[in-house]
């Protein structure tokens, strides 16, 4: 047995036996259900059944744009969602009885929400809704009046789900941005409690603060005076993050080292629950007054060779800062200082929609591949489901829809979570349908729990949450008179074949991930280059802060392509190893980095400032030709002698007056040289060993 196989193996058991934490919070869920089933409860009590089901199934369609973020961005996703779920509906309804037109139409919807995946993935969920419900209402063609008002009630229901999104924003206008700081701060916390760390581990909070970038500098960003303060905590999270990472690498006064981050690590947490809370933050008042005695009492008037001294003096004045700007971001939400508007940084700003748009018109762009494929299979789908008469035959490219995804393993895992979810759903369903009243109120609480357990399980395990939501549209459709007892078979038949079809699609035009791994790794360490050049600048704060985001945002597209790449079917092995080699010690030089960025400020004490910074453009430089070797394929030219250079420069600075600085500068840059060579003899010796391979 090859190891492509049983890596696909082995990942086919993962995804059926790994069950996340949920994510979603339990509002969220409540006021999604409420959404779908209050509707149709008022429907079914006056007599309008059908109009509750249309404004239900809306509110379903468009659920899951309903995703956490500012409010603005929130209202955009979701108008956006309902607009084009009731454009598709009308589209259905209008022309779904003409074979051709519709066919078309699929088509046209297949390509376009394909390619909506280069906007990332709450976008995507608006083309593969407007799918779903083109082939859904394309299956019940009516009147130009009734498709009008049809769609209008889907569309209704999309606008319902919105209302209840955004009912808290007059009171609690921050409540977004200020969840994500809470996420954050709480994360600073864990992060300070940790005694140690495994330097291949991916850097603390990197998808967290991300998502805080997102949340309070991004385009549909709130305004007022309380998000200066927040834009303050966020640059607060970004200095105490360095500051742990730094302290971390230090290894004199253990004992006082530990004492110091639990008091921190009590403030952190402190701060987290007042930003969540909305209130004044007391507690970490008084966890801070208490950090600041232990200071005092453990380091005043002291020196300590290993430079721990500084990192606790400034990591307590961020931890103060950070204590007063919660007071001013909290339930009083009045700022009582001014700072300067920070920016996104450029690494996580969106070009314009339609040069985006431009750019993935192309065969070599994995989104427009995907859009292709999308186009044909929704098309063949829905021509093969009418061409076969299959009772209930819009199942067939609906789980087209849903399970097609742009790289192999999402789509064989939503493949076969889908085929087993549907299956245990319909069983399921049946059977409680079956024991319960045959009436309609008694079918209402059934559909709320499924609909409750499918928002809540959808990120947690795939397969179960469809499940509840196969139990839930079979209860949906049982409104309208559809015996749920006779459509099992149908349906799981369609599923698997709509599995299959997604599955064909993929594997007859693919877009493996080993064709693209290499290029993600060297964007990746291109970006620590940058980084590290950024660094040999001391003055260049916005330099530093720019570069540190485009190197978190590069090293998480590596992550993900390494993620795909190893599910994928007949990946060699050789450079599956070299990938995650790579991965790992990118990471330690990225810890590396950062650990430099906290101690620029110890260094500009030291003299030959000159010398320091020629070293650090040399190691940048060396890490840029690494990348270059690793997307051309070939080997390393020769690189800088980095550790006889290391070695001169520890000599240079042996008689300067700030000994823990010189001490500190000299382990740092131990560590930078070997991170270097490391990658180096990594790349080396897969180009050696593929070269073996050949002859």
């Amino acid at each position: 047995m090859s190891s492509s196989d049983y890596s696909l193996r082995a990942h086919a058991v993962e995804s059926l036996t790994q069950i996340k934490r949920p994510d979603v919070p339990w509002q969220v869920v409540v006021r999604n259900t409420a959404a779908v089933i209050l509707p149709l409860g008022i429907g079914l009590a006056t007599g309008h059944t059908e109009a509750g089901l249309a404004i239900g199934a809306g509110a379903l369609d468009t659920m899951f744009s309903d995703q956490p973020g500012p409010y603005r961005q929130r209202l955009r996703q979701l108008l956006l969602a309902s607009l084009a779920a009731g454009v598709a509906s009308l589209c259905g309804f209008l022309i779904g009885g003409q074979l051709l037109p519709i066919l078309l139409a699929t088509a046209a919807c297949g390509f376009f929400g394909g390619l909506l995946v280069v906007f990332g993935t709450d976008t995507a969920r608006v083309g593969m809704t407007s799918m779903i419900l083109l082939v859904i209402t394309a299956s019940t063609p009516t009147s130009p009046i009734g498709a009008l008002s049809g769609a209008a009630l889907i569309f209704s229901g999309g606008l319902l789900l919105t209302l209840f999104s955004l009912a808290a924003w007059p009171w609690q206008r921050y409540l977004p941005e200020r969840n994500a700081l809470a996420s954050v701060y709480a994360g600073l916390a864990a992060l300070a409690r940790q005694p140690a760390h495994d330097d291949a581990d991916v850097p603390a909070l990197s998808e967290a603060m991300t998502t805080l970038q997102q949340t309070l500098l991004g385009r549909h960003r709130a305004h007022g005076r309380a998000m200066e303060a927040f834009g303050v905590l966020l640059e607060l999270a970004e200095r105490i993050r360095l500051e742990l990472t730094a302290m971390a690498e230090l290894h004199a006064d253990p004992s006082i080292h530990a004492m110091f981050r639990d008091d921190a690590a009590r403030v952190l947490a402190a701060i987290a629950d007042a930003l969540e809370q909305g209130e004044s933050p007391e507690q970490a008042t008084r966890a801070l007054q208490t950090l600041q005695a232990s200071e005092r009492a453990l380091l005043g008037g002291r020196e300590n060779s290993n430079s721990l001294t500084t990192h606790i003096h400034a990591l307590s004045g961020q931890l103060a800062a950070a204590v007063r700007n919660a007071d001013w971001a909290g339930s009083r939400g009045e700022l009582r200082a001014s700072a300067a508007e920070t920016r996104l940084p450029k690494a996580l700003r969106s070009s314009s929609t339609w040069a985006t748009l431009r750019a993935s018109l192309t065969p070599r762009s994995v989104a427009f591949r995907h859009a292709l494929r999308m186009a044909v299979c929704l098309s063949a789908a829905l021509w093969i489901s009418r061409l076969l008469q299959l009772p209930h035959g819009y199942w067939l490219p609906m789980t087209a829809a849903i399970v097609l995804r742009p790289d192999f393993a999402a789509t064989f895992n939503f493949g076969l979570l889908r085929v087993l979810g549907t299956v245990l759903g319909l069983v399921l369903t049946t059977a409680l349908l079956h024991i319960t009243p045959d009436e309609s109120w008694a079918h209402l609480a059934p559909m709320a729990v499924l609909c409750m357990a499918f928002r809540y399980l959808a990120t947690a395990h795939y397969g179960i949450a469809v499940a509840a939501l196969t139990g839930t549209v079979v209860i949906l459709l049982s409104f309208e008179g559809v015996n749920s007892g006779m459509a099992v078979m149908d349906r799981v038949i369609n599923t698997a074949l709509g599995c299959g079809m997604a599955l064909l699609a993929y594997v007859a035009w693919p877009t493996w991930e080993r064709g693209r791994a290499r290029a993600a790794l060297a964007v990746m360490l291109d970006a620590y280059a940058s980084y590290l050049h950024a660094l040999a600048q001391p003055d260049q704060r916005n330099a530093h802060h720019e570069t540190r985001s485009a190197a978190r945002t590069a090293r998480t597209n590596a992550q993900a392509s390494i993620d795909r790449m190893r599910t994928e079917p007949a990946t060699p092995p050789e450079l599956l190893a070299l990938a995650r080699a790579l991965f790992a010690n990118g990471n330690r030089l990225a810890r590396t980095a950062m650990t430099l960025e906290a101690m620029i400020d110890d260094l500009a004490a030291l003299p030959a400032r000159a010398e320091i910074g020629h070293f650090i453009e040399q190691s940048a430089s060396s890490v840029q030709a690494v990348a270059t070797a690793l997307r051309e394929q070939r080997g390393i030219d020769a690189l800088p002698d980095l550790r006889a250079r290391q070695r001169a420069l520890v000599n240079l600075l042996q008689g300067a007056g700030d000994h823990a600085a010189a001490e500190s500068l000299a382990r740092l840059s131990d560590r930078l040289v070997d991170n270097v060579d490391t990658l180096a003899h990594v790349v080396n010796r897969a180009r050696q060993e593929s070269t073996a391979a050949a002859a």
